[in-house]
């Protein structure tokens, strides 16, 4: 999962749940500005958790802190018709590499088009500020982020939502995460292209965790052919929503 730091200024107008169920209803913003952790949810759409963003300076630079806001709701967001600013120097880099294009605020003020945000969003979440008018998301602008949270590691179930997206459950807790090309996948069959469990667990480890290294492209295909929550450990960030790693585990294990 890259480390790319985010930030933003303002508060707003609606907001979105830690936990919440697998088709999570959407909330309306007509008018306001928000901030958060964006994730792809199709052509032209995009996610987020919306947060409450302090402003941070350091070392001279302009970042923020983002925290969560209490009852809040997720939110899906058209931004075909939106500007875009980027706080890499180039529209097409995927990392900063060094040198950031920022204005006073801390946004990212090179200008780029919906087909960029597309491309970020493709290789995982962007933090971002998006600014809506009469319903409808006018601007967006990344930022950097005082401090990107730490990962966890939990057991419990996932299932599948969509082809980036899983529902994981532990005990009352139900998170929305989604998934990257860099999400790490271990299976405890023998194929990455083995059902849930099938066969002997020939690559299950003393704990019953799964230990032949597979793809995020493997996971998706697997789930779509369980058709019901399957037992996992995963490593995750739920701060960002992130799925980092999933293993396959084998029985009560």
């Amino acid at each position: 999962m890259r480390p790319f730091v985010c930030a933003a200024a303002a508060a707003l107008s609606a907001v979105v749940a830690h936990s919440v169920p697998a088709e999570a209803a959407t909330t309306p913003v007509v008018h306001g500005i928000v901030h958060g952790y964006a994730w792809s949810a199709g052509q032209g759409q995009l996610r987020i958790m919306p947060r409450s963003a302090t402003r941070v300076d350091r070392g001279g630079h302009v970042l923020h802190a983002l925290k969560p806001l209490s009852k809040a709701k997720e939110l899906r967001l058209d931004y075909t018709t939106a500007t875009y600013g980027r706080v890499t120097t180039a529209c097409d880099l995927k990392e900063t590499e060094g040198r950031v294009a920022v204005d006073r605020d801390g946004l990212g003020r090179t200008r780029c088009e919906p087909a960029d945000l597309t491309d970020a969003l493709a290789r995982g979440p962007v933090p971002l500020r998006a600014e809506l008018r009469n319903g409808k998301v006018t601007r967006i602008n990344e930022f950097l982020v005082a401090d990107w949270p730490d990962p966890r590691t939990a057991r419990g179930t996932i299932s599948r939502i969509n082809d980036t997206t899983v529902l994981f459950a532990t005990g009352r807790t139900r998170l929305k995460l989604g998934s990257t090309s860099a999400t790490g996948f271990q299976r405890t069959t023998a194929r990455c292209g083995d059902k849930w469990l099938a066969g002997r667990p020939v690559n299950a480890d003393g704990d019953g965790l799964g230990k032949k290294n597979c793809t995020s492209a493997d996971l998706t295909k697997v789930l779509k052919t369980a058709g019901h929550p399957v037992l996992v450990k995963i490593d995750y960030t739920p701060e960002i929503g992130s799925l980092n790693h999933v293993w396959e585990v084998y029985g009560d294990a």
